[in-house]
């Protein structure tokens, strides 16, 4: 429910705070006092457009923070925690109005933008009159309320599911398909193809390492010759490597007669020694990956031709011929076993539409029978409202070449006005009275399904008489005792029926210069008053003072 409104700067308003509380809440005033401009800033924090001309003159800025208690799980959380926001149990909803036209849109002092403050406005409150963009009147909302009414949303969830599941297998049955047709149409063509391919059988990486091969082959025919002379200069028969071994084991004999003279000179022969057994190991290692087959070259040639021909011929790169082959393969499997796998997603196509087709028609029915508990339950509240004459009826239109997710039904509130007349849609039928008092019955008997927490009511009582404003006034105390309720209203009998009185007033400040609108709680003898007032005019009498009593006593 909203617990504070407070207004800063905006139009005439320099600084407001109301707190509210549960039950039924009146704001009543003289004309021009103000009303429209505290509904104006409610609409601004809740979302509603913006405009420079709110902002009170000579200001940099206005700003309007409705505070509203949430109760645990209200999809106002669920809007917050999607779009990364804090959720304290308490929820201030701030709106800044700068003179630029510009806005900022704040929930729980973090910024947002003004679509997430305009969709956790629209759960919080249903504003009824100048200010609606949603609530009742908009068709596309009435299967939600006829369901919320009926107690169908697990039933709507669980058709939801079903509709899933259909679209799955309808999409896998289609896409099955589209590779059949695709497969049979080139089927001559797909079998050559695969069978081809599994013949050449490519392997990824398959190119590079022959042509690899094919390379270390050829350079090695041609440096053979130069590496064997080097083989054979090293290690053959005129090797120096014998010589020296000789001449160090001379050297090592004398060593004891002069060590300083030979064992540097013996040292340095070692080391050459072992150089040249290391470059021999080197030189045989060479000349073995030299050594070739020349039959395995013309493989390796063979090979490459045959693997570049298959690329041109399938224009496809060498390295992806593997993968082309195993495409080839599958869909020749989908053409051979095709047919067994078509069945069974037909099957379970089949039946993911006939489970849901049966679930849509179900709940279809039950909306059908609901819709006549709602009409009855609305048309016995239009008579108090001076609509006895009118009638409230739900169009269920069932239309099962149309299915969606909820269902297969399309729901619209209609009326007739009167007996004979063509009834129709609700908000192209009925006037601006019929329509305000048409939505409080609805709202009377919705109001603990599919309703916001906060109702406000812009002079839902415009144009009546006292008896039907007394049927007004009524039902609103009614529905108050299951929401919270605000009403603008002219009616004393409605502001008769308030647990709390807001009255709006216009004062001059500086002398006259200026004014600025002001709002008070009314005790019980100011209440008295005022309702005097409403009934009275300008003059409040005795005879007016006496039946404001009569209003509240009756009220009460």
């Amino acid at each position: 429910m909203l617990a504070r409104l407070s207004i800063r700067d905006i139009v005439l308003i320099e600084r407001l705070d109301i707190e509210f509380s549960r039950g039924l809440a009146v704001l009543t005033g003289e004309t021009g006092a103000g009303k429209s401009i505290l509904l104006d800033a409610f609409a601004l924090a809740l979302g509603g457009r913006g405009d420079a001309g709110l902002v009170r003159h000579g200001a940099e800025q206005g700003q309007v923070t409705a505070m509203f208690d949430v109760p645990k799980g209200h999809p106002a959380a669920r809007i917050l925690a999607e779009n990364g926001l804090d959720d304290t149990g308490e929820m201030i909803l701030r709106r800044v109005q700068l003179a630029d036209g510009r806005t900022r849109a704040f929930i729980n002092d973090q910024a947002i933008s003004v679509q997430t403050l305009k969709a956790v406005g629209a759960v919080l409150v249903e504003i009824h009159g100048q200010h609606d963009e949603r609530a009742l009147v908009d068709a596309s909302t009435h299967r939600q309320l006829l369901d919320a009414f009926a107690g169908h949303e697990k039933d709507v969830v669980a058709l939801g599911a079903l509709w899933e599941i259909r679209r799955t297998a309808g999409t896998a049955l289609d896409e099955h398909r589209a590779g059949m047709e695709r497969a049979a149409r080139e089927a001559d063509y797909l079998r050559h193809a695969s069978q081809e391919l599994k013949a050449l059988a490519p392997k990824e990486g398959e190119e590079t390492e022959l042509a690899n091969r094919r390379t270390t082959m050829m350079q090695g025919e041609k440096v053979a010759t130069d590496l064997r002379e080097a083989q054979e200069a090293i290690g053959g028969p005129h090797s120096p490597v014998s010589a020296l071994s000789a001449a160090v084991r001379r050297l090592e004999r004398r060593a004891a007669n002069a060590p300083g003279l030979i064992e540097p000179a013996v040292k340095a022969i070692d080391i050459a020694i072992n150089a040249l057994e290391e470059a021999d190991q080197h030189l045989h290692a060479a000349l073995a990956a030299t050594d070739f087959d020349p039959a395995e070259l013309e493989r390796i040639e063979e090979r490459l031709f045959a693997l570049r021909a298959a690329s041109r011929k399938y224009s496809t790169p060498v390295d992806l011929l593997a993968a082309l082959a195993a495409q080839y393969a599958g869909d020749v499997a989908l053409i051979d076993a095709g047919a067994d796998q078509l069945k069974k997603l037909e099957a379970a196509a089949a039946e993911a539409d006939k489970r849901y087709a049966a679930a849509a028609a179900k709940l279809s029915a039950a909306r059908s029978k609901a819709a006549e508990k709602l009409n009855k339950a609305v048309n016995a509240e239009l008579a108090p409202l001076k609509l006895e004459r009118a009638k409230f009826m739900t169009q269920v239109e069932a239309n099962a070449a149309a299915p969606g997710p909820e269902g297969i039904d399309r729901v619209e509130f209609w009326v007739q006005t009167n007996p004979g007349t063509k009834p129709g849609p609700m908000m192209k039928v009925a006037s601006g009275g019929e329509l305000s008092r048409f939505l409080l019955a609805l709202k009377v008997v919705l109001a603990d399904r599919g309703s916001a927490p906060t109702l406000v009511f812009d002079e839902i009582d415009t144009g009546v008489g006292g008896a039907v404003a007394d049927a007004i006034g009524s039902r609103l105390a009614r529905l108050a005792g299951k929401v919270q309720v605000m009403a603008v209203t002219h009616a004393p009998q409605v502001a008769a029926r308030a647990s709390q009185h807001l009255l709006i007033s216009k004062d001059a400040l500086d002398k006259g210069k200026r004014v600025a609108t002001r709002v008070n709680a009314l005790a019980a003898d100011h209440r008295r008053e005022e309702i005097a007032r409403m009934l009275a005019g300008a003059e409040i009498t005795a005879e007016a003072r006496a039946a404001a009593e009569r209003l509240l006593r009756a009220a009460s």
